[in-house]
């Protein structure tokens, strides 16, 4: 949300009791055609002016609404230069002709074949949209003849609609290609997006919804867009969001609140179990608030078993075990243990939550960012360390917290193989990075995950998009000696799709193939730089320069440049140029 609605929830009744329900529209949702929105050129025109020129519609049922979420790019107008609308009618019309293929991101990939619908592209085309800019009054955006303390009393209330907006909205596009900000000078990418308190707040009423569809499509650039991992919400809380206004904070996390209770009545009305008991289990964590022990009496009733040996020997989705572990209730875990529950129980059933099958309970414990503790009974327990799941990865790769660290080296994990790394070095805090490095954990080795040989600077650069953290982690793995200009190899059954991709794209072309196939083709001998131009990632291709990169050409003979123009990503250009010569 952009910042000019920043500070007017203090103008808004923020007492719980007196808040809005989550569905209560308080001002009409205004949207465009975006057919309309497809034949605009430039700067974004602001509400009054849309409205005056009839090209703003009052929401009714039936409508196809796409709600845009992004950040401002000024103080006083969210995209002053118009580069940020520019890329969401390329990226718009790809996703209608179909030369921009939405699929689910890189991590899911192997797990997840999906990808964006004719009858979705379709829908976009004759759809509406809603962009904040268009849809609510603006005090920033003066027009004449208009009563300021009338527009700032709609916007007040066009705030407090969000959630209403969000529930009516059909499909959900983060807007996140790299840009300045005009003030602060800051980059404004999908890191920094996630970490906007507002953002945030849209991001959680639209995933929190009871819609059929909650997912989220992410978009990079006018030729890249991707469905967004869902680790990526669950692991920025709202009550931890930056804002403009201080005062926001606590107006907004009620919001989120409303949003996880109602999510909750829903799956506890309508299930499945899974997703219930998996929802109440972590709404402490996910509210930022302190979680308690309970009774055996409390936690049965609360996760809706009949009997302890119902919660120890479930083998469903999310039994006694999960809703122990993922409770963050360590006594209860013991309890489970002692009447026989399985701590070496492999996942299922939990894919579209980012908890893939067989993944193990350990390594949940991890990846949702239990306390250590949490780590440190499941191995006192006899839960295995080194136990791998169908890609091949063990509880070390999805370690978040350098006390994770520690509770494996205690346990003698094998974390001198080095391998793991690759996981944290993308997902995880530089601390957490650090602390495997101390572990002995070669920042250079390149064993094979997923089907290609790489080290840790290529897993942060292909899966790091969301880590606020990789620009100062790749500083720490570059300060121990990082190969700078090592270059992927991919193996076995990936080399052969590798191959195959080439094909596909020499015959094609590359800006004609979906994402996935640029990247399968690409990756044959890239390196960490050509890979961050692949991305898109500013940050990451000036350090990378910084420490000396070189202008490798990867298997196909594409440079860094080659890579960044095909992707889309011509803000990169001038930088490239300027160091190839």
């Amino acid at each position: 949300m952009g910042s000019a609605l920043s500070g007017l929830c203090s103008e808004v009744e923020t007492n719980s009791v007196n808040l809005a329900p989550v569905h209560e529209c308080q001002f009409p949702l205004h949207v465009m055609k975006v057919s309309d929105f497809l034949e605009m050129e430039g700067v974004p025109e602001a509400h009054a002016v849309l409205k005056q020129r009839s090209l703003l519609h009052e929401w009714r049922a039936g409508m196809f609404v796409i709600f845009v979420s992004h950040q401002w790019l000024s103080s006083s107008h969210p995209d002053p230069r118009g580069r940020q609308v520019a890329v969401l009618r390329d990226a718009l019309r790809g996703m209608i002709s179909g030369s921009v293929d939405v699929a689910v991101d890189f991590i899911s990939r192997t797990h997840d074949k999906r990808s964006m619908s004719q009858r979705t592209r379709q829908e976009i085309a004759k759809g509406y949209l809603f962009f904040d800019w268009f849809a609510i009054p603006q005090i920033t955006a003066r027009t004449e003849g208009i009563n300021e303390e009338t527009t700032r009393s709609d916007a007040a209330l066009a705030v407090r609609s969000i959630p209403a907006y969000v529930e009516v909205s059909n499909l959900f596009i983060a807007l996140v290609p790299e840009q300045l900000h005009k003030e602060t000078g800051l980059l404004c990418n999908y890191a920094s997006w996630l970490c906007r308190g507002w953002c945030r707040a849209e991001l959680w009423c639209h995933l929190l919804s009871n819609k059929p569809d909650t997912s989220v499509v992410v978009v990079y650039s006018p030729a890249e867009a991707e469905y967004m991992f869902a680790m990526d919400w669950q692991q920025n809380l709202i009550s931890e969001g930056d804002f403009t206004v201080e005062s926001d904070r606590s107006a907004v996390v009620k919001l989120g609140d409303m949003a996880v209770m109602s999510k909750i009545q829903h799956l506890s009305d309508h299930g499945p179990l899974s997703h219930f008991r998996f929802y109440l289990a972590l709404r402490p964590r996910l509210l930022g608030r302190d979680r308690r022990d309970r009774t055996l009496e409390e936690f049965l009733r609360h996760f809706r078993f009949q009997s302890l040996q119902e919660a120890a020997e479930d083998e469903s989705p999310m039994n006694g075990t999960m809703s122990a572990v993922m409770s963050g209730d360590v006594k209860m875990l013991q309890l489970l243990a002692a009447n026989r529950a399985d701590v070496n129980f492999k996942l299922h059933g939990l894919g579209e939550l980012g908890y893939f099958d067989t993944q193990t309970v350990l390594m949940a414990a991890a990846k949702s960012r239990q306390e250590p503790e949490m780590l440190s009974a499941l191995i006192q327990l006899k839960a295995d360390v080194e136990t791998r799941s169908r890609s091949n990865i063990v509880c070390a790769y999805l370690v978040r917290s350098p006390g994770h660290v520690k509770v494996l080296a205690d346990a003698k994990a094998d974390l001198e193989a080095s391998w793991p790394l690759n996981g944290p070095a993308a997902l995880a805090s530089t601390e957490t990075v650090e602390a495997m490095v101390k572990s002995r954990c070669d920042p250079n080795f390149d064993y094979e995950t997923f089907g290609v040989r790489y080290g840790p600077l290529h897993s942060m650069t292909l899966f790091g998009r969301s880590n606020k953290h990789a620009v100062t982690t790749a500083r720490l793995l570059l300060a121990h000696r990082a190969d700078i200009n090592a270059q992927a190899k991919p193996q076995g059954a990936f080399d052969q799709k590798c191959r195959e991709a080439q094909q596909e794209v020499a015959a094609k072309g590359f800006e004609a193939c979906p994402m996935q196939t640029r990247f399968e083709a690409s990756a044959p001998g890239i390196t960490p730089l050509s890979l961050a131009a692949l991305m898109g990632h500013e940050g990451l291709v000036k350090v990378y320069l910084e420490f000396g990169a070189e202008m490798i050409p990867n298997g196909r003979g594409d440079l860094p440049e080659d890579l960044a123009r095909r992707n889309g990503f011509t803000h990169l250009l001038p930088l490239l140029a300027t160091f190839a010569t």
